[in-house]
């Protein structure tokens, strides 16, 4: 009897279904003066091809273009698609950093009048709420999320209720409306379809009064020009939207909200160059390990010894803002 061989798993072609048609102006002022500013493969699956990423050159918004489809994004966001990106991101960021640094986000969001409820925006397996409820301890934990792992968190407890989607998920912002006293989005917003109406949708289910916290790459970050493709916050395929704080603050402020922190210093991850190297690595796969861990090793206290003075400067990768709702 023949011996039978598996088939291998062939992912489907990106560039059909899994993407939009390309657009020939800049999705969040409309100018047609755009620059592609990086092409960068699916550094996870090593799929051939690559995704491009356009900048405005007039309001600087950043953005994949063509962007991936519905279909697209269901493939991307699948379970083990999340489960490689965790232990991706594990090399180069130890689940003790991880912690360190949601605990001192906390520590800082604790000048907040102290709220009732709370809504974790992206909270995959709900790590932050869990940091939090040591200084907010009775305050209602809810997460939500793209994908299963907000479901795990609702499993050991991290949250009280567990949404899975969008907030521009039909029916999931009416059904939310009015119900939370702090909605936290940690870089959530560049994998929304539609930032605008995720911040819409954050609006509608936030009290008024209430604060949104918002914190996101910078895609102005000097390090972004500086590694090009190299650049981690890029995060091809799974970044759709890299939005300017001076965007987002205006945005906010037509909402009817108030502006009260923009923080381009504590926001700051100390990664850019042993990211970029793992990323490097990862291309030229396979390397041994023997000759990869030095490396990292010496990127790795490279990246935290510079950190202080980087946070500072340019060189910052990312931003907070904290807005407050007007009641009105």
């Amino acid at each position: 009897m023949p011996t039978m061989i598996p088939t291998p798993y062939v992912p489907p072609d990106t560039t059909d279904t899994f993407q939009e048609p390309r657009r020939e102006n800049c999705p969040w002022c409309g100018s047609a003066r755009l620059r592609t500013r990086v092409r960068a493969s699916d550094p996870l699956r090593h799929r051939p091809g690559a995704f491009v990423l356009d900048r405005c050159r007039d309001c600087a918004h950043t953005f994949q273009n063509p962007r991936l489809s519905a279909e697209g994004l269901a493939f991307f966001h699948r379970d083990f698609y999340e489960r490689q990106l965790e232990e991706f991101t594990a090399r180069f960021l130890s689940d003790r950093a991880v912690r360190r640094r949601h605990r001192a986000t906390a520590h800082k969001l604790s000048a907040l009048p102290d709220p009732e409820s709370w809504l974790d925006v992206g909270t995959g397996h709900g790590h932050f709420p869990e940091a939090a409820k040591e200084f907010f301890p009775y305050t209602s934990f809810d997460g939500l999320d793209p994908t299963a792992r907000v479901e795990q968190a609702l499993l050991e407890e991290r949250v009280e209720e567990a949404h899975r989607g969008y907030l521009t998920t039909p029916g999931m912002a009416s059904r939310l409306r009015g119900r939370y006293d702090v909605i936290t989005m940690f870089h959530h917003l560049a994998h929304a379809p539609d930032p605008r109406a995720e911040l819409r949708a954050a609006l509608t289910t936030l009290r008024p009064g209430g604060h949104l916290v918002v914190e996101a790459p910078d895609p102005r970050c000097a390090f972004a020009a500086l590694l090009g493709r190299w650049w981690f916050p890029y995060g091809q395929p799974r970044h759709l939207h890299l939005v300017p704080p001076a965007n987002l603050c205006a945005e906010l402020r037509s909402l009817g909200c108030t502006v009260l922190v923009t923080d381009r210093s504590a926001p700051h991850l100390p990664c850019d160059l042993s990211a970029a190297l793992v990323l490097a690595l990862a291309h030229v796969h396979p390397l041994p390990r023997a000759l990869a861990a030095p490396l990292l090793d010496v990127t790795a206290v490279v990246d935290h010894g510079l950190a202080p003075l980087l946070r500072r400067t340019p060189f910052s990768n990312a931003y907070r803002i904290v807005a407050r709702k007007d009641a009105r």
